[in-house]
């Protein structure tokens, strides 16, 4: 078994790279590559992302059939930069929608329920993807994949806050209105979800009190309200969309896919990824540097400037060396001796 938990990460690392080349071509980056690491959206979310949910959701179920959900995504983008088949992008989602259902009819809890939402929205961006749909319109239900799942988990792994009675018909209400705007491919709605569940985690995630404390703790909070911060900054861009042009267009993808979602890795992995790798790792203040260089880079890409365009290219080669120096430190801070739980 951990054989393979290491072959599902390897998939997924290969998807990282070819994900992050692709987006360095696409910034401007003189790389040659093949022509299927242009996809940097679908390596990265459909390859490298959907890889480690649905590895880390088989991990949480414990049963050898889960597996095939990861399996499936990671095979699946190996045979997409090949050129070959990629029906198991499709096969993907469709079993972790149907592991989805199976959790949600014996725990039946918000949770379970927003995974499997979720899991719906990976499998109809894949088909549509498939269909050869828009990329803004594939975009939205993938990246509503993402979101979902990630305030799911907040849900699950950390609980919350004691939340006032409205807090929960609050969280459907926006998470309906997240799939509405993707359905109807209405940017102002969909952005105004984002925006609205960015308030509704700030306000109500224990990260709030969490980030008084020391140690990992305090870095996992800083971590999930940074990343808040750039879930609100994604929406507004997501609503300026139809009069802001390419500006609000990059920002409104990479706040949100950059900013966000890899704000909330940055913020797990010292606590799943023991779990999912069956690693120990010990914390350091080393752990903040690639979370400081991720939002510096950031801010340098999506620098408002009228004559900033030249900084884009610099900006997407510093959120590389940002992803990259986080692996780094990682693998720097695995310990031999057994798996456990940063402290």
């Amino acid at each position: 078994m951990a054989a393979g938990r290491a072959a599902l990460l390897l998939l997924a690392a290969f998807s990282l790279v070819t994900g992050i080349l692709g987006g360095l071509a696409r910034a401007g980056w003189g790389i040659a590559l093949p022509a299927a690491t242009a996809h940097h959206g679908v390596l990265m979310i459909g390859g490298f992302l959907g890889t480690v949910i649905s590895l880390e959701r088989a991990v949480a179920l414990g049963h050898p059939l889960a597996f095939a959900a990861p399996l499936a995504a990671g095979a699946g983008t190996a045979l997409l930069v090949a050129g070959l088949d990629a029906s198991l992008w499709l096969a993907a989602p469709a079993l972790l929608v149907a592991l989805g259902i199976a959790v949600l009819r014996r725990q039946a809890e918000m949770h379970t329920a927003l995974l499997l939402a979720g899991a719906a929205a990976w499998l109809t961006g894949n088909a549509l993807h498939l269909a050869g749909a828009s990329a803004d319109a594939t975009a939205k239900w993938w990246f509503a994949f993402l979101v979902l799942t990630i305030v799911a988990e907040r849900l699950e792994l950390a609980r919350l806050m004691r939340p006032r009675a409205f807090a929960r018909p609050l969280l459907v209400a926006l998470s309906c209105l997240l799939a509405a705007g993707a359905a109807a491919d209405a940017p102002v709605a969909y952005g105004a979800a984002l925006f609205g569940l960015a308030l509704w985690l700030g306000a109500f995630d224990i990260a709030r009190r969490t980030v008084k404390t020391a140690g990992v703790a305090r870095y996992s909070a800083l971590a999930l309200l940074a990343g808040y911060a750039w879930l609100a900054l994604a929406g507004a861009a997501w609503m300026a969309l139809s009069y802001a042009g390419h500006a609000a267009r990059d920002a409104a993808l990479h706040a949100l896919g950059l900013g966000f979602v890899f704000s909330m890795i940055f913020a797990h992995a010292p606590i799943v990824l023991p779990a999912v790798a069956r690693v120990r790792l010990r914390f350091t203040p080393f752990f903040y540097v690639p979370l400081v260089l991720l939002h510096l880079s950031l801010a340098v890409r999506l620098a408002p400037a009228a004559d900033a365009a030249w900084l884009r290219p610099w900006g997407a080669a510093l959120n590389a060396g940002a992803v990259l120096a986080f692996v780094l430190t990682v693998l720097w801070s695995v310990e031999r001796r057994g798996p456990r739980a940063i402290t």
